[in-house]
């Protein structure tokens, strides 16, 4: 239950530090700029990671999750109930912003600003740059270690910084589908709700081709990982 409470506190942080940046500069006039949005969603990511990265993993995405599934790091039956728990945050920060400002009309969502066709692609991109940072940064299912917050939580930034502008770089199905649920902008969800997993996988294929060993592990019938297979060469502690 403590995983689960992990992922559902860590996303109700970065959804509301994500989307609340947005609005905070929409009703504000423009004072955090883009930039400090995209650093907000860095740091908050990063600050995360080392809150409950030794809890949960510090997943906080169901793309990452699948991810994790697909890299035989996560048991089938975690990975509905990491993304339920993540949507459910989301959905509670997304609930929470409606009340405090109802006459926000995105509350946060992430709307592509160039064609469909671009902005699937960049997000698959920009998904398969981060789960490929995070997957050669974890210790089996979980982001956790002195650097791996600010790894992970500086290319969250970094895509923020460079693509945010033209899509939003959500990189996260339960970041954007919870404020498009709520505002109603459910136009072009499907692209952050496929894309960010098309890219997660592509980015655990690509490890497996660098790194044969490292990046599927063996699960034990209970769902643990089997001595010694897990990420970077070291047991579970």
């Amino acid at each position: 239950m403590s995983r689960y409470l992990g992922e559902f506190l860590g996303t109700f942080a970065l959804v509301f530090a994500g989307t609340g940046a947005i609005i905070v500069n929409d009703v504000s006039g423009g004072v955090i700029g883009h930039t400090g949005i995209a650093l907000t969603l860095g740091l908050i990511v990063m600050t995360m990671i080392y809150a409950v990265g030794d809890v949960s993993g510090a997943h906080l995405n169901p793309a990452v999750s699948a991810g994790f599934w697909l890299a035989r790091r996560l048991p089938l039956r975690e990975l509905g109930l990491y993304a339920l728990s993540q949507l459910a945050g989301a959905m509670a920060v997304s609930l929470l912003w409606k009340a405090l400002y109802p006459e926000h009309t995105t509350l946060g969502a992430t709307l592509p600003a160039v064609a469909v066709a671009k902005a699937f692609i960049l997000e698959v991109v920009l998904t398969f740059l981060l789960m490929f940072v995070i997957i050669h940064v974890a210790v089996g299912t979980k982001e956790r270690g002195l650097m791996a917050g600010v790894a992970v939580g500086g290319m969250v930034a970094l895509a923020g910084i460079f693509a945010g502008l033209i899509t939003g770089a959500s990189m996260n199905p339960a970041r954007s589908l919870a404020p498009a649920l709520v505002s109603g902008n459910m136009g072009q969800l499907w692209i952050y709700l496929i894309a960010p997993v098309l890219g997660a996988c592509l980015a655990i294929l690509s490890c497996r081709m660098m790194r044969t060993t490292d990046c599927y592990i063996v699960l034990e019938r209970d769902g643990r990982c089997a001595e010694g297979s897990w990420g970077n060469g070291s047991a579970d502690p």
